[in-house]
């Protein structure tokens, strides 16, 4: 029998192993979808995306758990043209609904395309998901973690602009370094 093949700590290496071959597998199965949300033979210009730490932004008003900060950020980056991305830890719809809520959920609540939702599986963290998306599709991500424990493997996050922090003034949200594309994106 397989179990009795491997114990103790061969046996947790192996799962770990399996579930983040399974999480390599569901990000490439997302990246995929994103792709296929284009329609063929229509002259788009490039998709330009952005990311947003779903489970870090939703702290930022009052340094409690809501949805507003996160809608807002997806409305400013939306009206300036970009195509926004969520993805959120799976505790998240707990900390907000007290239950487990999905892409769909989440996708729903932010009137945004399943496609733009990823909220990652139980016990795994979603900041390699967000870096691994960002790195795939040139995007910035807005969030106010650093991603410090990652930069040996992804020093992209030590380049300025890379990381777009933010936080709640006044009950607005505003966004360090999309002031310029804001200004200029008004004019126009």
């Amino acid at each position: 029998m397989v179990t009795t093949l491997f114990s103790g700590t061969e046996a947790m290496f192996n799962s770990a192993v399996a579930v983040m071959t399974l999480l390599l597998v569901a990000t490439y199965l997302l990246l995929l979808a994103l792709q296929r949300g284009r329609r063929p033979g229509t002259a788009q210009a490039p998709e330009r995306w952005v990311l947003i730490d779903g489970s870090n932004v939703m702290h930022w008003q009052d340094n409690t758990a809501r949805l507003a900060p996160v809608r807002e950020v997806v409305d400013q980056l939306s009206k300036l043209g970009y195509v926004v991305g969520v993805v959120f830890d799976a505790n998240a719809g707990w900390k907000l609904q007290g239950k487990y809520l999905h892409d769909g959920d989440f996708a729903e609540l932010l009137a945004l395309e399943q496609r733009q939702v990823l909220v990652v599986g139980k016990g795994t963290q979603a900041d390699p998901f967000l870096l691994d998306t960002a790195k795939e599709f040139g995007a910035r991500i807005v969030t106010n973690d650093r991603f410090r424990d990652w930069a040996d493997k992804y020093p992209k996050v030590l380049e300025d602009g890379f990381l777009i922090c933010g936080g709640m003034r006044d009950g607005k949200v505003w966004l360090k370094g999309m002031d310029t594309v804001q200004k200029v994106a008004a004019q126009a």
